[in-house]
C-alpha cells in the first residue's frame, strides 16, 4: 500500500508549494460580484462515505448533483471557496462544437469516430440545459445559436469543407458566405457556420445551484484538502490537510488545473486566456439573437452577451505565460486588444470594459476531456473537461463517472480514457 503524495504538475505555485485559488484567475468576472455561497464545514474526525468529489467547482458540483440524484452517499471537499477558481472565470458558452474542427479531429481518429464524438456533444448540450432548465435559480440559462466565424487562415473554402464533413456526420447547420452573412447578422467577414443547439448561463450561479441541489439530498460539503492518496486496498483513504482521513469506496478527481501525481496524462497542457464584460448595452447595441461567436482561428476570439446585456468577449490565449503574477500583470494590455476587436467585430458596441479578468485554462492536443477510471487505480475517477468546452465536459463526465461506478460500462467511454494514445 502506497500513500501517494499530491503534486501540481509543476504548475503555479505559491511559496508553499501548492496553487491557490487565486493563481487560478485574476481580477474580476461579472459571475463573481455578490453572489451567496454554499458553505463549507470544518471536517472534525474521520469518515467513511460512498463516493468522495475532491473539488467543489463546476465540474464536483455538477458530479454530486447527478450522484445524490442517482441516491448515492456523496462527500465533497475542497480547500477554498467552491466555485470561486477557475468556474468563476469561465464564460459559460455551452457549446457541442469542440475546439478540434471535426476536419481536423476526423484527420486524427477516422470519420466514424470524430463523428461519434461530435454527436455525443450535440446530446451532452441538450441534456445539460434540460437539467438546468428544471431547477431553481438559474434563471440565466438561454438557448444560443453559434456562429462559427471565417477567421485566419480559415476562409469560406475551409468553413464549407468542414460544413460538409458536418452534414455528412448528420449534426445542424448551415453555410452562410459573405453576403448572406452580412445581411442577417451584419458581421463583416468572409464566411461563417450557424448553428442550433448551444446555450449560455452565469457559471458560477449554476455552480452553487448544482451544489445546494447536492447538499438538500445529503450531500456533505467539507473545508478540507486532499494530501494523500492510499489506493492499495478495497476502497480509497484519502489524508486531508488537517490530518483526518476520509475513507470512499469511490473517489472522483474534479481538481480542475491541479491535478494529483496518481492521474499521469501527456494530453494536456496549461495556458492563460484574457476576457473583458462590458456595460450594459441597449438592445439595439447587440448582434442579432444574441448568438454565441467563435472566431475560427489559431488566434481566436469568441464572444457572448449576458442576461443584463453585456458583452463578454475573450480570447489571446498564452501558453508562455502561465505564470499568475506575469498573465495578472497582462490584463490591461489584453483590455485594450480585446476592446480593439469588438470594435472590428462589432462597431455598434459600446466599447467599455467594465469587468477584466484572466484565468489558467487548459486544452488538450484532440481537444477531448480527461474522463473515466485513472489507470491503475480502479477506484478513483477523473473528471477534467478542458478546453472551450468545459462545461459541456463536466456534463458528460457526470454521465460517464456515474455509469462507471455503478459497474457499466460503454464503448465510447474509449474517446476520452485518460490514457488514450496522444493524438499524433
Amino acid at each position: 500500500m502506497s500513500l501517494l503524495s499530491q503534486d501540481t504538475a509543476g504548475l503555479l505555485f505559491d511559496d508553499a508549494g501548492a496553487i491557490r485559488q487565486s493563481d487560478l484567475r485574476g481580477g474580476v468576472s461579472p459571475w463573481a460580484a455578490g453572489f451567496n455561497r454554499p458553505i463549507r464545514q470544518p471536517l472534525t474526525q474521520n469518515i467513511a462515505v460512498d463516493v468522495l468529489i475532491v473539488g467543489a467547482g463546476i465540474t464536483g458540483s455538477m458530479m454530486a448533483e447527478r450522484l445524490t440524484r442517482l441516491g448515492r452517499q456523496v462527500c465533497v471537499i475542497d480547500r477554498e471557496r467552491p466555485g470561486f477558481g477557475s468556474t468563476a472565470a469561465s464564460t459559460a458558452m455551452l457549446e457541442w462544437e469542440i475546439d478540434l474542427p471535426l476536419v481536423e479531429l476526423a484527420a486524427i481518429y477516422g470519420f466514424e469516430r470524430a463523428a461519434e464524438i461530435y454527436r455525443l456533444s450535440l446530446d451532452a448540450v441538450a441534456g445539460l440545459y434540460t437539467l438546468v432548465s428544471a431547477m431553481p435559480h438559474v434563471s440565466s440559462l438561454r438557448r444560443r445559436s453559434k456562429v462559427y466565424l471565417a477567421g485566419g487562415d480559415n476562409g469560406a473554402r475551409e468553413l464549407l469543407a468542414e460544413h460538409e464533413l458536418r452534414k455528412r456526420a448528420g449534426l445542424p447547420g448551415a453555410f452562410v458566405d459573405h453576403r448572406a452573412l452580412r445581411a442577417e447578422f451584419e458581421f463583416d467577414r468572409e464566411a461563417a457556420i450557424v448553428s442550433p443547439g448551444s446555450a449560455e448561463v452565469d457559471p458560477l450561479r449554476l455552480s452553487h445551484a448544482l451544489l445546494t441541489a447536492a447538499a438538500g439530498r445529503g450531500a456533505a460539503l467539507f473545508d478540507a484538502e486532499a494530501v494523500g492518496y492510499d489506493c492499495g486496498g478495497r476502497t480509497v483513504n484519502v489524508a486531508t490537510d488537517h490530518g483526518y482521513t476520509i475513507e470512499a469506496n469511490h473517489v472522483v478527481l474534479a481538481t480542475g488545473y491541479v491535478m494529483p501525481d496518481i492521474v499521469k496524462s501527456d494530453l494536456h497542457k496549461i495556458a492563460s486566456s484574457w476576457v473583458i464584460a462590458t456595460p450594459p448595452q441597449l438592445p439595439d447595441r447587440l448582434w442579432r439573437d444574441d448568438a454565441l461567436i467563435w472566431e475560427a482561428s489559431k488566434n481566436y476570439l469568441y464572444a457572448r452577451t449576458t442576461i443584463d446585456n453585456r458583452i463578454v468577449i475573450g480570447g489571446e490565449d498564452d501558453d508562455q505565460i502561465v505564470e499568475p503574477k506575469a498573465r495578472d500583470a497582462l490584463m490591461p494590455r489584453k483590455a485594450e486588444i480585446l476592446l480593439d476587436k469588438l470594435k472590428l467585430l462589432w462597431p455598434r458596441a459600446d466599447a467599455l470594459a467594465e469587468f477584466v479578468w484572466s484565468g489558467a485554462f487548459s486544452t488538450t492536443v484532440d481537444g477531448l476531456p480527461l474522463i473515466g477510471t485513472v489507470p491503475g487505480h480502479r477506484n478513483v475517477f477523473a473528471a477534467y473537461g478542458y478546453g472551450g468546452n468545459g462545461i459541456t465536459f463536466s456534463y458528460m463526465a457526470s454521465q460517464i463517472i456515474s455509469l462507471l461506478i455503478a459497474g457499466q460500462r460503454r464503448s465510447w467511454f474509449d474517446h476520452f480514457a485518460i490514457d488514450r494514445a496522444p493524438a499524433a
